[in-house]
């Protein structure tokens, strides 16, 4: 089959929804499909362009079996939504506008939701079957972070819900935005559910005191590592203020922060006088992979109101490094659902800085707990997150997105509308601990016994 695939993340960007992109396009022309990819230049999470692609517009490579067309986009130096908005639709333009290789099939990738619709209209103007994978939720996004005011907000909702529906069908990463896809007015029908995958390979054998010494981390000291992109939605501010506690208190604990993104400079001038925090720039994947590996808790933290719009494309690593993984975010969110699914690790409030320290203390300190909670991380990744797993549904879903709408996704649930809210099962809080009850964490459930590092 000829798939043409528009994204505008792509390798060699090596976070966020890219890996998943490069990997779906590498495993479709491995399985003996001819796959052309439109995409833009490398800028993520940095939000500038890599210096090795600069002037490469236009230029068409082979890549693993996979045709790359690169083209050039407007990339802001601040990452506003006014600034969002432009860099989608100039690359939308120059997707739509490029000569398709007579493609069967047409695949698009929101983010970005613009250039998505765009590709959607050419596609359905030539008559081309098309399929829309939604790893963010725009919509849910503006809501949630106040990025526009109520009625607009509401349009952004109205207008995703119609690119949706435009598309011959749509794979979303969750069961979660799946449900919130129906409730937006998208058809029960049009939409798959296909997960993300663990992209990073396991770590090779190290020696963890090596590893931490070369990064400057003291052998005793709790390492609590939150990585990935430093944007508004992940309210990092929260881990500046608990690393500033832990200076007032004088706690034995170093908050990493590893990655980039529009936020990094605000939080690195609020951080200036607190000693407990590091900020590292995003590393090789070997490097990423040790490190994780190496970390006391990895940590996920979201700003307050933020739960639904995404799902946190560093789950995936967290669980396969067998790391024991602290949620700060909304108890009822997305990714507190799938820590919680995964028994990987525990929930606790957003926004509350004296919480988290005082679970990460507890935690890196709970060495049995972290144990088992990374393992059932791995075995959860190892169950559910398998790229070929994730492989054979894109395989299946391509073939049935050229059959026709009705034929897009298989009937996942009745076609009845759901409610509006989902019952929420009854959770007992640990006293000890401050994070909630579930099967999976029970078993590991220490809070006063635990063998300690110190």
């Amino acid at each position: 089959m000829r798939i043409c695939i528009a994204s505008i993340n792509y390798e060699p960007e090596e976070s966020g929804i890219a890996p998943y992109t490069t990997g779906m396009a590498v495993g479709l022309a491995a399985r003996g499909h001819d796959v052309e990819v439109l995409t833009g230049l490398p800028h993520y999470p940095q939000w500038r362009v890599n210096p090795a692609y600069r002037g490469l517009s236009g230029t068409v490579k082979a890549m693993d079996g996979v045709v790359v067309r690169r083209f050039a986009h407007y990339v802001p130096a601040e990452s506003t939504l006014r600034n969002r908005l432009k860099l989608e639709a100039t690359f939308g333009v120059r997707a739509v506008s490029a000569g398709w290789n007579k493609p069967e099939l047409v695949l698009t990738v929101s983010p970005s939701l613009i250039a998505s619709a765009m590709v959607i209209a050419r596609s359905r103007t030539a008559n081309i079957p098309v399929g829309l994978i939604v790893q963010d939720l725009y919509g849910m996004g503006v809501v949630e972070t106040g990025a526009m005011p109520a009625r607009m907000a509401a349009l952004a909702v109205r207008f995703e819900a119609a690119v949706l529906n435009h598309a011959t069908g749509a794979a979303v990463v969750h069961d979660r935005f799946a449900d919130a896809a129906i409730r937006m007015g998208v058809r029960p029908r049009r939409i798959a559910v296909i997960r993300n995958w663990v992209h990073i390979g396991s770590a090779q054998a190290v020696n963890p005191a090596e590893v931490r010494r070369r990064h400057g981390w003291q052998p005793r000291e709790r390492i609590v590592l939150h990585s990935g992109n430093m944007g508004l939605k992940q309210g990092l501010e929260n881990v500046v203020a608990a690393a500033r506690l832990a200076d007032e208190r004088g706690v034995d604990i170093r908050f990493v922060l590893l990655g980039d993104g529009n936020q990094r400079k605000l939080l690195q001038q609020s951080a200036k006088d607190v000693q407990r925090l590091e900020f590292k720039d995003p590393l090789p994947a070997d490097e990423y992979r040790q490190l994780l590996s190496c970390a006391d808790v990895l940590l996920v933290n979201e700003r307050p109101g933020v739960g639904q719009m995404a799902v946190p494309s560093k789950l995936t690593s967290y669980f396969s490094a067998g790391r024991p993984v602290l949620a700060a975010t909304d108890a009822n969110g997305v990714t507190a659902a799938e820590v919680r699914d995964s028994g990987a690790g525990v929930v606790i409030s957003a926004g509350d800085p004296a919480v988290l320290l005082d679970t990460a203390v507890r935690l890196a300190d709970s060495v049995e707990v972290g144990v088992g909670l990374g393992l059932c991380g791995q075995r959860y990744a190892q169950r559910l997150l398998g790229r070929e797993r994730a492989l054979d549904a894109y395989e299946a879903w391509c073939h049935r997105l050229t059959e026709g709408p009705r034929a897009a996704a298989p009937a996942r649930r009745s076609d009845a509308p759901l409610p509006m809210t989902r019952p929420v099962r009854r959770q007992t809080v640990l006293p000890a601990w401050g994070v909630e009850r579930n099967p999976v964490t029970r078993r590991f459930e220490q809070p006063s016994g635990s063998p300690s590092r110190h």
